[in-house]
């Protein structure tokens, strides 16, 4: 009896999730990581959301399972124990790290060039195609003078 197709590509779908489902369980927190008072553990992981892996790029220190964010975990979870204020762990994260360790990036001139960039470049690109097409050309060369034509039939009957 043969077997369908799509049977067998379940199957190996299933036997994939099953495959890479641990993997995906070593994201999750290791629950001696968190802190003992809920709603500290809730302000370090609010404070977690907001910095960026600098590994994974896009991913905040919470969701990301890099060696670095679990780092980065740990620090922020440190600061919250001592009792220190959020802004104070932003900052302390900023200075040690830079602006690029905020998800979301304060707004300022470098910030405002990065968005105004693409748009200058499209404006700058029409710029230059409108003077391109603006330009005048080459004006046609005035048609031949009588004697002109004359000569040019001699020159070409002689050959």
């Amino acid at each position: 009896m043969k077997k369908h197709p799509l049977r067998r590509g379940g199957l190996i779908a299933l036997l994939a999730c099953l495959l890479f489902a641990p993997l995906v369980a070593l994201a999750v927190d290791d629950p001696s990581e968190m802190l003992p008072d809920p709603a500290q553990e809730q302000r370090a992981e609010a404070i977690g959301a907001q910095l960026r892996c600098l590994v994974c790029q896009n991913e905040s220190i919470e969701d990301s399972s890099a060696d670095l964010a679990r780092d980065l975990r740990h620090v922020v979870r440190e600061h919250v124990a001592k009792g220190e204020s959020n802004q104070q762990i932003m900052d302390w994260m900023v200075n040690r790290y830079g602006n690029f360790i905020r998800l979301k990036p304060p707004f300022t001139i470098g910030t405002l060039l990065l968005w105004v960039m693409p748009l200058l470049a499209l404006c700058i690109g029409i710029g230059i195609a409108w003077w391109t097409f603006r330009r005048p050309r080459a004006p046609t060369p005035p048609p031949l003078s009588d004697e002109e034509r004359r000569r040019l039939s001699d020159l070409t009957e002689t050959r």
